[in-house]
């Protein structure tokens, strides 16, 4: 993907706490690979900060130290910036601060599945140090124009840039919501451990039910908010999916933008996928069988092409809806249809599945972990993938899935909404999925049912294979969407 040059391009800083492959615990991850990429073949002037993590550390151990920060304001150790690049090009700044980030593991808990003590001050450093950049005090030659933050971890920033007049002149920030679930809430004590003015706490600042909330402090004070659907962005101003944080959002719904996530279509793409036991594209469907095979075999199924193949892969959580299929074993068994699970999570769940391989030996299957080349390959071995998420903000295995030719069952929510559209006879020219309306183990099995029905009927199975994978799903639209709002932000 080559960059546009510019001599006009927007300087955006994109703050994150994870970035794939590196780290990576969720979308963010991709989000945070596939977008900067897609803004700089837009014309953006990106640069991404995130913290050196070990696996950041090993990965770039010769990176050269640009800037020492020290005096950063309350209990805010030193750290230093080192610069990198990423494989695609784009200029990635190292926030190294060993007593903070030089932890094994996840990037937010501990070896016993806690957060680490000291989230407000780990995530805090990487706000301030963002703000920092967007300041007339920035230590680097290079000056960005627009912070674009994402999550709580990050969402400091324009806090920062609020309270802190010293900084000067500011740069714009903008402020995406990937789950308004995690809020990065903390005790009023950690309001001078941040090094904030006491006036910062108030409603119209980091104070939310007498507790200091990042998310909720970013929300109030960043110039734009996205989310990363249009249909979540919606979902999030009512009370029943606001998490708390709906009259804010209806407040600030002028500002507030869906963007729906892309995917990356070079890596993902069933042409080319090195994990895949034999290649295909929309022309050449017939292929996919033999991945199917594969993945039966991989699983320890029976070899039947003649039974629908079911696929999961997720966090194994009640978000995802997931909950819904044990208490379906018996007439998932009865159809008959076949189901593999891919992911790991809640230990109820985890072991409801292997219970399900257990009693039904041949026919259903669990992997609990994580496989990357397994995924790769459930993706096109499965005939129909499952996603009944009570909530989904975007969702990216859909995506995946429609690009696999495997149309997906999804609880119309979110993203899932934006992206699945329902098939019926009338609408067969256009769909891609199935969709339900209800998070009941009925309304799910209801979808099923019509799927593999429609699954027997060789023509318009084809026909909604080849929908799905015909569309575009990469991040070139979604780049072009932000590049709009950055363009926006600078010229106001």
């Amino acid at each position: 993907m080559k960059a546009k040059r510019s001599a006009t391009a927007v300087k955006v800083l994109f703050v994150t706490s994870e970035i794939a492959p590196w780290v990576k615990t969720g979308g963010l991850g991709d989000v945070a690979a596939g977008l900067p990429p897609a803004l700089r073949a837009a014309g953006v002037e990106v640069c991404i900060l995130t913290p050196c993590y070990p696996a950041l550390m090993r990965a770039f151990p010769a990176a050269p130290i640009l800037a020492e920060l020290s005096d950063l304001g309350g209990a805010l150790p030193p750290a230093v910036l080192r610069a990198a690049l990423t494989d695609d090009g784009t200029p990635l700044l190292l926030l190294d601060c060993p007593v903070l980030y030089d932890r094994p593991g996840s990037p937010y808990l501990g070896g016993d599945d806690r957060d680490w003590h000291d989230n407000a001050l780990r995530f805090g450093l990487l706000s301030r140090v963002a703000a920092l950049l967007g300041s007339h005090a920035n230590p680097l030659p290079w000056q960005a124009q627009v912070i674009h933050c994402n999550d709580w971890q990050t969402a400091l920033a324009p806090v920062y840039l609020n309270y802190q007049s010293s900084l000067g002149k500011r740069a714009a920030t903008l402020l995406t919501v990937h789950n308004l679930a995690f809020q990065g809430l903390f005790g009023q004590h950690t309001l001078a451990e941040l090094g904030l003015p006491p006036h910062a706490w108030a409603i119209e600042g980091v104070e939310y039910h007498g507790y200091l909330s990042f998310l909720k402090g970013g929300l109030q004070h960043a110039d734009i908010i996205t989310t990363v659907s249009p249909g979540y962005a919606r979902e999030i101003q009512t009370d029943a999916e606001g998490m708390g944080l709906a009259g804010l959002l209806r407040w600030r719904s002028a500002s507030l933008h869906g963007i729906l996530n892309g995917i990356d279509t070079d890596l993902w793409n069933p042409a080319t996928d090195p994990h895949l036991a034999a290649r295909y594209d929309a022309a050449h469907l017939a292929k996919k069988a033999a991945n199917k095979a594969a993945l039966q075999q991989r699983f320890g199924l029976a070899q039947r092409q003649d039974q629908p193949l079911l696929g999961v892969i997720s966090r194994l959580a009640e978000q995802k809806g997931l909950d819904l299929l044990p208490t379906l074993a018996a007439e998932l068994a009865a159809l008959p249809a076949q189901l593999v699970v891919l992911g790991s999570g809640e230990h109820t769940l985890e072991a409801a599945f292997a219970g399900m391989a257990r009693q039904y030996p041949g026919q259903f299957a669990a992997h609990i972990g994580f496989d990357e080349g397994l995924a790769h390959l459930t993706e096109a071995g499965a005939d129909i993938f499952l996603m009944p998420s009570r909530f989904e903000p975007c969702g990216l295995n859909q995506m995946f899935s429609l690009r696999y030719g495997t149309p997906p069952i999804v609880r119309s929510t979110g993203g899932l909404a934006d992206t699945v559209a329902d098939y019926t006879e009338a609408a067969a020219a256009t769909a891609n999925g199935f969709c339900f309306q209800e998070a009941t183990p009925q309304a799910l099995l209801g979808a099923i049912r019509r799927a593999i029905a429609v699954w027997r009927k060789p023509r318009p199975w084809r026909q909604l294979q080849r929908n799905g994978m015909m569309h575009d799903w990469s991040w070139s639209e979604p780049a072009r969407q932000y590049a709009g709002l950055y363009r926006k932000l600078v010229q106001q």
